[in-house]
């Protein structure tokens, strides 16, 4: 029964992993969209995630409801320290998603609309990053209950990881546009891809740098013999993976920009892993010591056996039948 708690961590990575990559490029759209030209540009990159983007959001509830029920007690220190960029998060998504609807609905206040998508999905982004990077630095506990103040979770680092997740959902959207559309559109969005490219990986080489200095722990899971021969696999890798993308870029390559993006997201999840493994709330609470009771968490294995390939199903399919780029007639060819 020791490795239920390791199971559900890795089903709430997982599910992690998929809503940033999945929503991600949709904010990333938002983020991009007051670069992107009013009118039809616009509108064929709204129409490039409207059969998607609600489906993309599924993760997130998979992911914060199966915090709650197998890890009550990590859940019940993240949220009292994480309040703030937490819900400032959900009231972004709340407002992008109104945007997104009223934008069609309320043409003659478009411009308004357009600009409340754009600051729903950078706000989102940016909470969503900072929310990251307050976690890792480490929370305060004492007596198995949050101990800090109302500002810990905002630090220089919680704001370096806030924008790079802002620069590398830019970077998916970009890559996204370059699959799902033509023309001027699709030469926009390149030039976006190869800035934001930079940025991301600039961001990733500074996050990357500063994670070991936060905590000793953290400094010895990197850097510690003979385990370091197997950490440094994940920014030699990383290094691949963004000559791949920057060589794919050049060459205008069309669905292989999106692919690298994602694997770069992996390795950043992988190398989040190799940082906190084996505790769910840094420097306070391992896997096990904030695991619900065994009854609970193999009751809750089952439903998750039986939904997790319903809803990997369902969004293949949905991606599936939209899968072709989107024309200047907003339908999907």
């Amino acid at each position: 029964m020791s490795s239920l708690p390791v199971i559900w961590g890795a089903l709430i990575a997982f599910a992690v992993f998929a809503y940033v990559v999945l929503d991600g490029f949709d904010l990333g759209i938002g983020i991009l969209y007051p670069l992107l030209k009013p009118g039809e540009q616009r509108d064929r990159a709204m129409n490039s995630v409207a059969p998607l983007w609600d489906g993309n959001e599924t993760w997130l509830v998979f992911g914060g409801g199966g915090l709650m029920a197998a890890f009550p007690l990590a859940y019940a220190v993240i949220l009292p320290a994480l309040y703030a960029p937490i819900i400032a998060m959900l009231l972004a998504l709340i407002f992008r998603g109104v945007a997104f609807e009223f934008r069609w609905r309320d043409p003659a206040h478009r411009p308004a609309w357009d600009l409340s998508f754009t600051l729903g999905s950078v706000v989102a982004a940016l909470a969503q990053g900072i929310t990251l990077g307050a976690l890792l630095q480490g929370i305060t506990v004492e007596g198995r209950a949050y101990a800090g103040g109302w500002w810990d979770w905002l630090t220089p680092f919680s704001l370096l990881t806030g924008v790079s997740l802002v620069a590398g959902y830019a970077l998916l959207g970009a890559t996204w546009l370059i699959m799902k559309t033509e023309g001027a559109l699709r030469e926009r969005v390149r030039a976006l891809a190869r800035r934001a490219a930079w940025l991301t990986l600039g961001a990733l080489v500074l996050v990357s740098l500063a994670t070991p200095l936060l905590s000793l722990e953290y400094m010895h899971r990197w850097f510690d013999w003979p385990r370091v021969l197997y950490t440094a696999q994940v920014p030699l890798a990383v290094t691949v993976v963004a000559l791949l993308l920057w060589l794919a870029l050049r060459r205008g390559a069309d669905w292989q920009p999106f692919v690298l993006t994602i694997i770069l997201f992996a390795l950043g999840m992988a190398g989040l892993g190799v940082s906190m493994f084996p505790e769910i709330v840094p420097g306070s609470l391992t896997l096990h010591e904030a695991a619900a009771p065994p009854e609970s968490l193999i009751f809750m294995l089952v439903g998750a056996v039986i939904l997790l390939p319903i809803i990997l199903t369902y969004s293949g399919y949905a991606y599936w039948v939209f899968r072709g780029k989107v024309g200047t007639d907003g339908y999907h060819r």
